[in-house]
């Protein structure tokens, strides 16, 4: 039984893209602000980014979420990922924008264009592998009526991105989404699971899904001596719409638990 992820990658849905079963989020390399974790923590410098990067690659993760929204983080993984862009499939987002402390949401078009363009050069790489609405959760009338998608779907011809679809907050969102694109990000815990239909329409329709708050953004607690972590991977990779969860932590020990934990459920659902 393997303890790393690297042979148990499996393909996005449709997409044709491969990902390791975790991802890797990388709000903490780019932002310590209005984040709702249990503890403080201190943004990484270079080298820490540097080794919890190697760290991740050498436990068979493949697979790197960030956004505009997470302060610096796409400014960073730019000279991080040099030379080993092949390896990643990144994942970014368009919509939110984090300033002065606040979030600033525009969906148009125009901004949804210049966005993807300065994530392009920010990570200094010519394509982004799959690209999110970051919703403000009015997911279906920002899918209907601000041109976002029309304008990702345009991207994605040009070859600048590979696939595209929303981060939402709502079933019915979560489903217009991959009936037009390619890919949701759903909120799936112990403790949540009311959009469970959005995973269940991936399945049957083969389309991507990534987890959000997988382990309910470090909160997830059960009986004592239950061991939560292993409790959420049970969940979630038993359902077949699941393609990846991506957690965000810069503890390197929690990583590799993590990942070991991650391996050891899909070993043994296999």
């Amino acid at each position: 039984m393997s303890d790393t992820l690297h042979d148990l990658h499996r393909p996005l849905g449709g997409t044709g893209l491969t990902v390791s079963p975790l991802g890797l989020g990388t709000v903490k390399l780019g932002r310590d602000q209005g984040v709702k974790y249990p503890n403080g923590f201190r943004i990484p410098d270079d080298a820490q980014a540097r080794q919890l990067l190697c760290l991740a690659r050498d436990l068979g993760i493949n697979l790197i979420d960030t956004a505009p929204a997470y302060g610096i983080s796409e400014q960073r993984l730019g000279p991080l990922l040099q030379g080993q862009r092949e390896h990643w499939v990144v994942v970014s987002k368009v919509g939110e924008e984090f300033i002065d402390g606040q979030s600033h949401f525009d969906f148009s078009p125009a901004h949804t264009r210049l966005s993807v363009e300065r994530s392009l050069r920010r990570l200094q790489t010519d394509r982004i592998e799959l690209v999110l609405v970051h919703s403000d959760g009015r997911d279906v009338e920002i899918l209907r009526n601000s041109g976002v998608y029309e304008t990702l779907a345009e991207l994605k011809h040009e070859g600048k991105i590979l696939g595209y679809g929303l981060s939402g907050k709502t079933v019915e969102g979560g489903l217009l989404a991959l009936e037009q694109g390619d890919c949701a990000m759903v909120t799936y815990n112990l403790g949540e699971q009311a959009e469970r239909p959005v995973l269940d329409y991936a399945a049957s329709h083969a389309k991507g899904i990534l987890i959000k708050k997988a382990l309910a953004s470090g909160h997830a607690c059960l009986t004592p001596g239950a061991d939560p972590v292993r409790a959420s991977f049970e969940l979630l990779f038993a359902h077949p719409g699941v393609g990846a969860a991506i957690v965000g932590t810069i503890n390197p020990q929690h990583l590799s638990d993590n990942v070991h934990t991650a391996a050891a459920v899909l070993s043994q659902q296999q």
